[in-house]
């Protein structure tokens, strides 16, 4: 396969989200054969099991865009130490109706900022055990837990040099990973 489809989850609906911010920034650090759509989230229902039949345009659109991609990035915030409802519900949308789940097979790399000394931690494991049930495989390592910082990111948005190694090193490392799990 010469180019790639990379669906990016953002797991925060704020402006002014450092994930959002992590997101449009890693995407710089990737070569040319791999292409980024953040997925929007924000117009989704609460999932309801009682829709399954008759889905929203904005679950549709959700299940199309996964399922047109060729990998998944998750870049979540951590609420209460897990990951956030808005993000929760995207994923249960398309994972739904049981047995039309658009997630299996789709190779992903997970990571996330927070202000904490742990970063989000504690959402990206709660994150990899819902991946993990849905088939999803998911990049073990190397892990990034990115705490916010002066520094992280330059005056034009993309990772700041105190982190631009560890985070090249994680996008190589996805890049491998996209490509040797995509069909």
């Amino acid at each position: 396969m010469d180019s790639y489809k990379i669906a990016v989850m953002v797991g925060s609906l704020r402006r002014d989200s450092f994930n959002r911010k992590l997101a449009d920034a890693l995407v710089k650090l990737a070569p040319e054969e791999l292409t980024f759509s953040q997925v929007n989230i924000a117009d989704l229902p609460l999932y309801n099991q009682d829709d399954d039949a008759s889905q929203a345009d904005s679950v549709k659109r959700l299940k199309m865009d996964i399922a047109g991609a060729q990998g998944l990035i998750f870049v979540t915030a951590e609420y209460n130490r897990s990951i956030p409802g808005v993000l929760k519900n995207a994923i249960d949308h398309a994972s739904r109706p049981y047995g039309q789940s658009v997630w299996a097979g789709k190779p992903a790399g997970v990571l996330g900022v927070s202000v904490g000394a742990i970063g989000t931690s504690m959402a990206q494991q709660h994150l990899r055990n819902v991946l993990s049930y849905l088939d999803v495989p998911t990049m073990g390592q190397p892990e990034a837990f990115i705490q916010a910082k002066d520094g992280l990111f330059d005056k034009d948005g993309s990772i700041g040099p105190d982190s631009r190694a560890f985070l090249q090193n994680w996008m190589d490392r996805y890049v491998a990973w996209i490509k040797k799990l995509s069909v």
